[in-house]
């Protein structure tokens, strides 16, 4: 009995394998009004992590807000003035009646609790429930706030040129549309006043918006480019829309399985599309083929047939070491990470029955005196690029040992690079330098405390330790270590209110800005701070029981780093200064800090495990370890001289790279699969009556002309990427070009060399 035949069966009923392509399509699309998207790195991590599960209890413990929206305020002139207070204050009304704002807990000028006392009674009022109206106010104000040292770097930089509001947000609103409305507000007012609108949400949700509307816009011109490169390559517009359909055919598969299955879409698998027509462009070694095979067999369908047997090895375990490099990730501890890797996995596997079925097919199609027209420049004895590719390859071949050594003088140099690879992410860092979120949290962040927010918490062993004074300088030695970090731009805790109605309390006296002796009196000083303040004031740095203190950490930079040193810090002091009190890191700063860690070691494992299951497929293709090695070794130097470029420049290993790593691994073994599955089949077709030289040449200028092409198609098709707003998409367009040219030169020069300084371990005694 004969053996089915997918390609045979597609050749023969072309009509109906494309009728049943558009049917499957169209059931997978149906699900794309199901979309939803979730942007949110808290949703990296599972509920059930622990980094989760401990952020939610500080949260509740402490009355605190997931997000946090910084306004800052700018006057090169001062903003102690009637004009720019009364600025402060109607934007702070007009932020009160946002929607999705927590108004009772925003503190600005107008709502921030200020400590004062009067005949030796405490009081506690709004700093500033009125705008100053002549200059002895304003000065009564500066005093006030000059002289608190709970407002200094917080609600006014030192130099008095800078405020913020401080805007939570409630649970589920978005921090684009918010910022958005707090732009329109800030808007209506002019001046001389400068406005910066920051913070995690605001970059996050930007991000997000910003990243969605990219995809929409950069996949299409993305497309539309490799189908002009496709078309100047072969002049056939009718197969150049073929190569396309077949990248499109797998994204909405891919993309309609995702949906319908009802996962979001993450920050990770809204790059999908982007990978799944990067991986699509290895269908080029069909089409490079194809016409060859016509001017040999002057028949379309056996030149069809013919071509498929030529490939198909290759192009089939292509996708399969692709695969199974994105396919690992099924295996990562991260949901996102998980979807991303399976989403590529399943596209790339469609792409290749699309390879087989779907792109045979459509070959039918085609009218065979255009074949004949493209085919005929084709001949490698008078095309161009062949013949540049063979003084390539003559490189390698003819001068073995020199281009051996160059490659491992770049190799040593890779490998230090390498050493001086960061692990790091910083999502405002995502957008270019000048962009309005960067500018904003570059300015805050210069001006007063910080953008990014963090928390220590201290646990003492029973209840009311907090109140004594041995547990109030414990956190007060804790915050002055933490603030010589030069990341650390401010630090507030119950402390500090202490030792302000101490003062207070005390005629204003400076020498009673400090720590009570007794238990007591800090009793009596907390009693009465509740009896008055806004219920957050105290519930944002101490629990009831007085066994937990709230330590409020503002950061200057979002670098996952800056937490770290933090860690560090609290760990020192700990040591140093043993007390019966556990200390803690928790908030956004801390979770950017653990997502960042676990997200990206595991990107790192996988990539890990791909590269030992990617020579396990080499090994399996070629039956041979020795093979196996030799084609390896393109893919080890590429993805070491790329990353080993990374580390010299400065570049953070951060969440795209990371992604980008599994991206590398299968397309830079590609090119390889390619050549040394030719060059075999070459032989053994010849039968020992070529040369070594002569075969590594041939397979140059013919299967080597389908990886430049390849190469040149997939670089063209996403250098448009390197003038995107956001910096991820800049590394992505970056990245893709150099590795596809790196990889598809190495292939070309350096694995001709390899084979033969190794021929005679390669071939057991050498060839001619």
């Amino acid at each position: 009995m004969r053996k089915f035949s997918l390609v045979e069966f597609s050749v023969n009923h072309p009509k109906l394998i494309v009728l049943l392509t558009i049917i499957i399509t169209l059931a997978f699309a149906t699900q794309f009004t199901k979309i939803r998207t979730d942007t949110n790195p808290k949703n990296m991590l599972p509920e059930t992590s622990d980094v989760r599960v401990w952020n939610d209890e500080v949260e509740k413990t402490f009355s605190l807000y997931e997000d946090m929206i910084v306004v800052g305020i700018e006057n090169d002139k001062g903003i102690l003035n009637k004009d720019t207070l009364g600025k402060v204050h109607r934007i702070t009304d007009e932020v009160l009646k946002i929607k999705g704002v927590a108004a009772r807990d925003v503190n600005s000028f107008p709502t921030i609790t200020n400590v004062t006392a009067e005949a030796g009674t405490l009081k506690v009022a709004p700093l500033m429930a009125q705008v100053p109206e002549n200059d002895a106010e304003i000065a009564a104000l500066q005093k006030m706030l000059f002289e608190n040292p709970l407002f200094i770097n917080r609600i006014i930089s030192k130099d008095g040129k800078t405020t913020a509001i401080y805007v939570p947000l409630e649970k589920g609103a978005n921090g684009k549309e918010i910022a958005d409305e707090i732009r329109k507000i800030l808007k209506k007012e002019t001046g001389d006043e400068k406005y910066y609108v920051a913070g995690d949400p605001v970059a996050r949700d930007t991000f997000g918006a910003e990243m969605f509307k990219l995809m929409a816009v950069f996949a299409p011109i993305a497309g539309m480019v490799m189908l002009i490169v496709r078309y100047l390559m072969f002049r056939d517009l009718f197969l150049s829309i073929t190569l396309m359909m077949d990248a499109m055919v797998s994204i909405v598969w891919s993309m309609g399985l995702l949906i319908g299955l009802g996962y979001p879409i993450h920050i990770m698998s809204s790059m999908a599309p982007v990978f799944l027509m990067a991986i699509a462009t290895d269908s080029m070694h069909i089409f490079n083929e194809f016409y060859f095979r016509y001017r040999e067999k002057r028949d379309k369908k056996s030149a069809i047939i013919e071509t498929m047997r030529a490939v198909s090895r290759p192009v089939r375990n292509t996708a399969l070491a692709t695969a199974v490099g994105f396919g690992v990730l099924l295996f990562m501890n991260i949901i996102p990470v998980k979807v991303f890797g399976g989403l590529v996995a399943f596209g790339t596997i469609v792409l290749r029955i699309l390879s087989f079925s779907f792109i045979p097919a459509m070959f039918t199609f085609v009218k065979e005196k255009q074949i004949e027209k493209i085919a005929h420049a084709e001949d490698i004895k008078v095309s161009g690029t062949s013949k540049l590719l063979q003084k390539l390859a003559g490189i390698g071949t003819y001068s073995p040992k020199t281009t051996v050594i160059a490659g491992l003088v770049l190799f040593a140099i890779a490998i230090v690079g390498l050493t001086q690879l960061k692990v790091n992410n910083n999502l405002v860092e995502w957008f270019k330098k000048g962009s309005e979120v960067r500018s904003a949290d570059t300015v805050i962040n210069r001006s007063l405390g910080g953008t990014s927010l963090g928390y220590v918490v201290a646990t003492a062993q029973e209840d009311d330790f907090i109140k004594t004074p041995e547990a109030m300088r414990y956190i007060e030695g804790l915050q002055q270590h933490l603030e010589k970090l030069s990341v650390v731009g401010k630090t507030t805790s119950v402390v500090d209110y202490v030792k302000r109605i101490n003062r207070v309390l005390h005629d204003d006296d400076p020498a009673y800005d400090a720590v009570p002796d007794t238990k007591e009196s800090i009793g009596q000083y907390l009693f009465l701070f509740s009896m008055s303040a806004k219920p957050s004031d105290l519930d944002n740095v101490v629990d009831y029981p007085f066994r937990r203190a709230n330590i409020w950490l503002q950061l200057k930079t979002w670098d996952a780093q800056a937490m770290r040193d933090v860690i560090k810090a609290m760990d020192e002091y700990k040591m140093d200064h043993p007390v019966a009190m556990e200390l803690k890191p928790s908030g956004i700063a801390y979770f950017n800090l653990v997502w960042n860690d676990e997200v990206l070691w595991d990107m790192l494992m996988g990539f890990i495990l791909a590269l030992i299951a990617v020579f396990a497929i080499l090994a399996f293709d070629f039956r041979s370890l020795k093979w196996a090695v030799v084609g390896y070794t393109p893919l080890l130097f590429t993805i070491l001289l790329i990353y080993g470029v990374v580390g010299f420049i400065g570049k953070d290993f951060d969440m795209p790279i990371s992604v980008l790593s599994c991206l590398s691994l299968g397309m830079a073994v590609d090119f390889a699969i390619h050549f040394v599955s030719r060059l075999r089949q070459r032989m053994t077709e010849t039968k020992g009556s070529e040369s070594l030289s002569d075969a590594l040449l041939w397979t140059a200028a013919r299967p080597g002309k389908g990886i430049i092409r390849n190469a040149v198609l997939f670089a063209a098709s996403f250098a448009v990427m390197i003038f995107a707003p956001l910096t991820p998409y800049i590394t992505v367009g970056s990245f893709i070009v150099s590795m596809m040219m790196l990889s598809a030169v190495m292939t070309i020069i350096y694995l001709p060399a390899l084979i033969v300084l190794l021929k005679g371990w390669l071939f057991k005694g050498g060839l001619r």
